[in-house]
């Protein structure tokens, strides 16, 4: 049958951004049988011998121990699994100087239905009929903020300011203050820091100009944590995390190893917290506290955070340097193409200067030589302008193995080559 769907029903039936081209990838290792392929388009994270083994032993723990009938066969709080409250609020606390308290953490079904939740109680048709705009401060960003909206056109992103080093072939995206508008009309402020997809961090500095902002006019800051410290710490420059009273801090569990269980969590003012949690109960009473039990062992012991900066991060930081010393030696020098400072996550973000051809064309090419990559047209959710950028740029995961992303890499190179050599630059 052919159910007659409601305008959220067809907004929510679509696929959206990144999942659209998943679906090409699907389709084209289906159809493909038989030949290989390196992908590199997984945003999964590597199951790491030793992460694995932490959640193995917690779990052990659970299962022998007398809270697991509790855990497993009783309906709990829509907040969050107690003892995961409390491991949160402790390690935060003593980490960062903070002081607060269970009622300023809330636990959800990963951080992707927060930033839902998040989206349709603060952005979109307030009760007067004025439209709160969820503002994306610089773009490109996470493309699931392209379908987190039931009010489409509530979603507002900025171009960034392009600071770039010809000679190393670098460049970063600084968000562009001159532009950007945070005011009345502000529903709340989003971004992720390291970026998904292009590893950028924002300063320490330009976080606290946007909060600021953001509080003069009362608008809540979300952060969207899920490759920072403490935990999976994927930030491979310095940086502090911010707090304040506009600040909703948006961490995840899913690098850290356990993107199963869909472990998300939220900490901030008591009344952002309450607002979200009364979304989450409406929406699925609570989220499943299993993940949350072997969580809160892996927290409260130390071994999390210990992990995260003794194996999650070396672990890309090493698959970042093969991949970028790859580049540097087959790559064209006179062709304009720029890799995204690497300062975080488990990506890097390709920029194929004046591209003779859309990213999607490319993402085609490569998949003649047995190479997938992810067109990166879709993670510029929200973005008004009409900018050819958005389609010379791309995503690779550093998922692969070192063979793999160097093999994949020079492959790349070659294809730039001939595809700039027939249609060579204007110079």
């Amino acid at each position: 049958m052919e159910p007659a769907l409601t305008q959220f029903g067809d907004r929510m039936n679509h696929l959206t951004g990144v999942r659209a081209i998943m679906k090409d990838i699907q389709e084209t290792l289906r159809a493909g049988k038989g030949r290989e392929f390196i992908n590199l388009s997984a945003g999964n994270p590597v199951i790491l011998p030793e992460v694995e083994q932490l959640w193995r032993e917690c779990t052990l723990d659970l299962l022998s121990g007398p809270e697991y009938g509790e855990v497993v066969c009783r309906y709990g709080s829509a907040q969050g699994y107690g003892p995961l409250i409390e491991a949160v609020v402790e390690d935060f606390n003593r980490r960062y100087g903070l002081q607060i308290s269970d009622r300023n953490v809330l636990i959800t079904g990963g951080s992707q239905s927060l930033y839902f939740l998040a989206a349709n109680a603060f952005g979109g048709y307030n009760a007067q009929g004025q439209l709160k705009r969820i503002v994306l401060p610089l773009s490109p960003d996470y493309t699931g903020y392209g379908g987190m909206c039931l009010t489409p056109e509530a979603l507002y992103a900025y171009k960034p300011t392009l600071e770039i080093d010809t000679a190393a072939h670098r460049f970063k995206y600084r968000p562009d203050f001159e532009q950007l508008q945070i005011d009345p009309n502000t529903g709340f402020v989003l971004f992720s820091r390291p970026c998904n997809p292009t590893g950028n961090v924002l300063t320490d500095t330009e976080v606290r100009q946007l909060v600021d902002i953001a509080a003069s006019h009362d608008v809540p800051v979300l952060i969207d944590s899920a490759y920072a410290p403490p935990y999976p710490c994927l930030n491979f420059t310095d940086m502090s995390l911010v707090f304040g009273e506009n600040v909703l801090h948006c961490t995840s569990l899913s690098k850290s190893g356990l993107p199963g269980e869909r472990v998300g969590i939220a900490i901030g003012h008591e009344r952002l917290i309450q607002v979200l949690e009364s979304f989450l109960t409406n929406l699925c009473l609570h989220s499943s506290r299993y993940g949350q039990a072997i969580a809160a062992r892996a927290i409260r012991s130390g071994q999390l955070g210990q992990l995260s900066l003794e194996v999650i991060r070396p672990y890309y930081q090493n698959k970042l340097a093969i991949l970028e010393a790859t580049l540097d030696r087959a790559m064209p020098n006179d062709v304009p193409w720029f890799l995204h400072r690497g300062e975080g996550a488990i990506f890097a973000w390709l920029w194929l200067n004046e591209l003779p051809m859309s990213d999607w064309e490319f993402y085609q090419k490569l998949k003649q030589v047995g190479v997938i990559l992810v067109p990166g047209n879709s993670f510029f959710p929200g973005l008004r302008d009409n900018w050819q950028h958005t389609q010379q740029c791309f995503r690779i995961s550093l998922t692969a193995s070192d063979t793999e992303l160097e093999t994949a890499m020079q492959r790349l190179a070659e294809v730039v080559q001939q595809v700039y050599q027939a249609s060579p630059v204007a110079c």
